[in-house]
């Protein structure tokens, strides 16, 4: 009996046993898929410790793309050639200044490594709003009258080298140049600068960028629609300055003053995958100087031109502290290609003076003239 009933007893349990591991198995939750760090770390940036560029829309190292541009002012006369450094900036504007001449002001997310930066001229007001759109850090020596006051306000981040302690922490003097074409900066400079101005070196939480880019999957802007822009001149009447289009690497290269637009640091021609045109209305400000008023707010036309083509396009800037939009004959936003932009701001009666060629062989050159 007793027999018996131990092998009933054994029977129940091995039977609640068999039950309740069923139960459990029933019950199991589903395995869930783990994020490793790297995966998260692509993830946010799209690829591992990379980030996209916003001034030229490629992938840069995350950190770095963080970091506020740095803008400076160049001279660009005859007697201020040969320019350093130009070739390692990702955006470039040139503008007009007084008596027909322009300056430059090249942007650099990494000016990292450079010995020499120049010749760096004075500001114009007009080029500090434009510094003011990147949320660059703005470096210049000295500046025209007309920009005192904003420089002045704080709304721009700058290193003025007629500041004394900037002068000798930031500027050094080329001996074989005369002034004023001789003042440079170099990457060390530049840093020690900053830190004497206590300035923040991180772009904003919420900044957005300047420009909007094509994606890595997408097939590059070929502006279908538009016409045939082989060679490039906008006008201005000094230095001259023309585009030739390279097929070959999709790049647009720099002449002006009758040659080669060159970097002296590296020894290569200036080259850009985007041109943007910008017509400006302008008022003359004094007739001792000539010194001038571009409007950098409000809108007005332009060109956008990349691999050979051309459209026309409109750009808008509500305020100051906003960036310049440029938008396509329907109304929409304009995409570049990936790359270095070079960005001219011409004065709004100059617009007959800009010539665009469908073909090389249509254009002669200054040199050949």
């Amino acid at each position: 009996m007793k027999k018996r009933l131990s092998i009933v007893l054994c029977m129940t349990l091995m039977a609640t046993s068999l039950l309740a591991g069923c139960k459990k198995k029933e019950e199991a939750p589903e395995p869930t898929e783990t994020v490793s760090e790297a995966e998260e770390t692509e993830t946010e940036t799209g690829k591992d410790g990379m980030a996209r560029s916003y001034l030229t829309g490629e992938w840069i190292d995350a950190d770095l793309a963080k970091k506020k541009p740095v803008a400076i002012m160049i001279g660009n006369t005859n007697d201020a050639l040969p320019q350093y450094g130009l070739s390692q900036a990702d955006v470039l504007y040139e503008a007009p200044a007084e008596g027909g001449i322009t300056r430059l002001m090249p942007i650099f997310q990494d000016y990292s490594g450079l010995d020499k930066i120049g010749s760096v001229r004075s500001c114009r007001h007009y080029y500090a709003y434009y510094a003011m759109e990147f949320d660059a850090i703005y470096v210049h020596y000295g500046q025209a009258i007309y920009a005192t006051e904003l420089l002045e306000s704080g709304k721009v981040e700058d290193l003025n080298g007629l500041e004394g302690a900037i002068d000798s922490a930031t500027f050094y003097r080329d001996k074989s140049r005369k002034a004023p074409h001789n003042a440079f900066v170099s990457t060390d400079g530049i840093d020690a600068g900053i830190e004497l101005k206590g300035y923040d070196t991180e772009l904003p939480s919420d900044y957005e960028g300047h420009y909007q880019f094509n994606e890595d999957d997408e097939k590059e802007i070929e502006l279908t629609d538009g016409a045939d822009a082989a060679v490039v001149q906008p006008g201005y009447y000094v230095n001259n300055p023309w585009f030739v289009y390279n097929s070959e690497d999709g790049l647009y290269y720099r002449f002006q003053y009758k040659k080669e637009h060159m970097d002296e640091n590296t020894g290569t021609q200036l080259a850009f995958k985007n041109i943007l045109l910008q017509y400006c209305d302008y008022t003359k400000l004094d007739d001792a100087h000539g010194y001038l008023d571009v409007e950098s707010t409000g809108e007005g036309t332009g060109k956008y031109i990349t691999n050979g083509k051309v459209i026309d396009v409109t750009w808008k800037k509500a305020s100051e502290n906003e960036p310049t939009r440029y938008y396509d004959a329907s109304g929409n936003e304009i995409t570049l290609n990936q790359g270095k932009t070079m960005v001219c701001v011409l004065l709004n009666d100059m617009e007959k003076k800009l010539n665009i060629y469908a073909t090389e062989d249509e254009f002669t050159p200054p040199s050949a003239k």
